[in-house]
């Protein structure tokens, strides 16, 4: 079992510390110098392991087919390319390529593990009780942020809350609430304990803590405590949405501050207040210390590069001026004409005459019809892209979509291709705050709290503002989709939501039949067009997704070595009639 294995010393952690590794590192009997003894003795050894949890974040953004970019695959705003019959490929055996629906339940338990080798140690090393206490607040935020990802992704899971001792075969599962109601009891004790403001080295302060247990009482269906925690922070003085141009592309008129706020070397700046955290992905330091490539180039945007001139050659390409600008694209996460158009229009404007920023601003979108031939031997170099030279629409499929250029390009200094390199990222910025706000104050039936609070991203957004008839869940979902397309985990988003319906017993959902009726399948038929055809989209696949998706599998490997104990799998996936009931409770 991947994530029970007990590694001695995390990678990041032993470069921080002795500069270099062995391969013995990994081994099973590693060497005693390396050992937890010999390392977590005193305050640099716990720095470094917080270093090390700060590092693992790169892992849910950064780096091909990673778990951020899966969750818009598998949504309402996507399909995935390569899986798109998720009947086949999401199974407890089989991943959705390039995704790792299974790998990333095995990946979170390791971040949680350094956090639980920081809170089982913490006390044998005497400190100040209050950096004490900061050491343990800051692995309560990050082992908090990875159980409530795989809760969301998951459901019901094994809780894992110490260093394990050896080797562990007797895992049960807990209840999705179970963990929920602990994830509160710990950012709760964090906020308390750490400081306010916002930093700009990646230092874990109140604000991040607040915004998460925030969302974590919102799942919970704690609508109260939501609004008030989220309330904390946007009333706090050090923090503030963005509303004037800054930045290093403060000064190119031919932007707006969409753009600024959402260039990598802008997003950790101390001017912009509205970052809660941002995780650190450099590209101008050693290799060593390098994050994974984000990739936004290669998986949000179409194969423009491979469409056909008259001749039947490619009419432009990626190894050139315009790849520079637009990058190469691979359409893993295809998106759809609700993304593209639908979500952007009202009573008075279409996708194309919205004052809204974030889609009528020309310079923020490419539209295909506006790329140019850019091979000087096609006969229609110079022409603007058509589609009168495909043999079948089908051929559009993963070639031809508009996309939004101001979120998804970014430079690839390091790499031959352009596919997105490295970068700062947000993890959490005070725009999510305000919608996390106005979701809380909708299921409190506070309307017009609600409206006050979209308002306040539309109208920095110069997008025509609401009243509190037009709140409804779905116009806060898709706010959220404007707002946080490529930040937030779009699956999860849609997940919890269905759970709250459900627990509500709202619309006629009920937890009793989950797995077959839900409101995550019954929004993402409603609104993705990709499930609409039936036609092959991609290699001879019809896409498909059904009500269990709201879930990933638990991967088979994982239940099958742990011989003593019982973790269950999701209903609707091969192996659930073993299941038992999960565990309610967390000591």
């Amino acid at each position: 079992m991947k994530f029970f294995k007990k590694l001695i010393l995390s990678t990041a952690a032993c470069l921080l510390i002795f500069g270099a590794c062995s391969d013995d590192f990994l081994s099973p009997d590693p060497k005693s110098f390396f050992s937890p003894e010999a390392v977590y003795v005193d305050e640099a050894g716990f720095q470094a392991l917080i270093t090390t949890m700060k590092t693992d974040l790169w892992n849910d953004f950064y780096g091909y087919g990673h778990p951020i970019a899966m969750s818009h695959g598998i949504s309402d705003l996507a399909v995935t390319m390569a899986s798109a019959d998720l009947r086949a490929h999401l199974t407890p055996n089989d991943q959705a390529a390039p995704w790792p629906t299974l790998d990333f339940f095995d990946d979170a338990y390791e971040y949680i593990r350094n956090a639980n080798v920081l809170l089982s140690r913490i006390d044998d090393v005497e400190l100040e009780p209050a950096v004490r206490d900061r050491f343990v607040a800051k692995a309560y935020f990050f082992r908090s942020y990875w159980f409530y990802r795989i809760v969301s992704t998951y459901g019901d899971v094994p809780w894992v809350g110490q260093e394990a001792e050896g080797a562990v075969l007797d895992y049960q599962t807990y209840s999705r609430s179970a963990i929920l109601n602990k994830l509160e009891q710990d950012l709760s004790w964090a906020e308390e304990r750490l400081e306010s403001g916002r930093m700009t080295d990646g230092t874990i302060t109140k604000a991040p803590v607040t915004h998460l247990l925030a969302k974590v009482h919102l799942a919970n269906l704690n609508f109260e405590d939501a609004e008030a925690a989220a309330s904390r922070l946007i009333e706090d003085a050090s923090f503030g949405l963005m509303t004037q141009r800054f930045g290093t592309t403060a000064s190119d008129a031919a932007r707006n501050l969409q753009w600024d706020l959402h260039r990598s070397e802008n997003k950790n700046l101390a001017e912009n207040t509205e970052s809660l955290y941002t995780i650190i992905g450099r590209p101008d330091v050693s290799p060593s210390s390098r994050s994974p490539s984000l990739y936004t180039n290669r998986q949000y945007s179409p194969s423009y590069w491979k469409i056909l001139d008259s001749a039947g050659n490619r009419w432009c390409n990626w190894d050139s001026s315009v790849g520079d600008t637009l990058g190469i694209g691979n359409a893993d996460v295809r998106t759809n004409h609700y993304w593209h158009y639908y979500i952007w229009e009202d009573n008075q404007y279409k996708w194309n005459t919205t004052p809204d920023e974030r889609r009528g601003a020309e310079v923020n979108w490419v539209e295909m019809e506006d790329i140019q031939g850019c091979h000087e031997g096609t006969p229609n170099f110079g022409e603007n892209f058509s589609m009168q030279y495909y043999g079948s629409l089908i051929d559009t499929f993963d070639t031809w979509y508009p996309w939004p250029q101001y979120k998804i390009f970014l430079e690839s200094p390091h790499s031959r291709l352009p596919v997105g390199d490295q970068g700062d990222w947000y993890l959490f910025r005070l725009a999510e705050t305000y919608l996390i706000r106005a979701e809380a104050r909708y299921w409190q039936n506070n309307m017009g709290g609600a409206a006050d609070d979209i308002n306040i991203i539309r109208e920095r957004a110069n997008a025509p503002l609401i009243t509190a008839g037009d709140v409804d869940i779905d116009y806060i979902m898709d706010e959220r989709a404007r707002e946080l397309y490529m930040e937030e985990a779009r699956h999860n988003e849609l997940s919890r939501v269905a759970y709250i319906k459900a627990t509500l017993n709202r619309s006629g959902y009920s937890l009793d039949n989950f797995h077959e009726n839900n409101w995550f399948h019954d929004r993402i038929m409603r609104v993705n067009d990709n499930y609409h055809q039936p036609e092959p989209i991609w290699r001879g696949e019809v896409a498909h997704i059904e009500p269990r998706h709201a879930l990933l599998p638990i991967p088979q490997r994982t239940i099958e070595a742990n011989t003593q104990g019982r973790i269950n799998q999701n209903e609707g996936y091969d192996g659930a009639h073993r299941n038992e009931p999960p565990v309610e409770t967390i000591d």
